[in-house]
């Protein structure tokens, strides 16, 4: 579902900014945390996304629907 994947992507930054910064793990482990997180998508960009698919119903978005959500949460659906 939309929602249950934009909160699975706006979590999954959290998780990565957390190894980030966690000095117990290795270097190469909070190296490669931060790497990902150049081009992770922010939490503002992923509901302006789903944002913008709810409501444009005329853009050919695809045979899947909607990707993501403008909530993390069903209920705003």
């Amino acid at each position: 579902m939309p929602h249950e994947r934009t909160r699975a992507v706006i979590q999954t930054r959290e998780f990565l900014v957390e190894l980030s910064r966690e000095d117990s793990l290795p270097e190469r482990v909070r190296r490669d945390a931060r790497f990902l997180l150049r081009h992770f998508p922010a939490e503002r960009d992923v509901l302006l996304a789903g944002q913008i698919e709810e409501q444009s119903q005329t853009l050919p978005i695809g045979v899947l629907g909607p990707i993501f959500s403008s909530s993390i949460s069903h209920s705003a659906l």
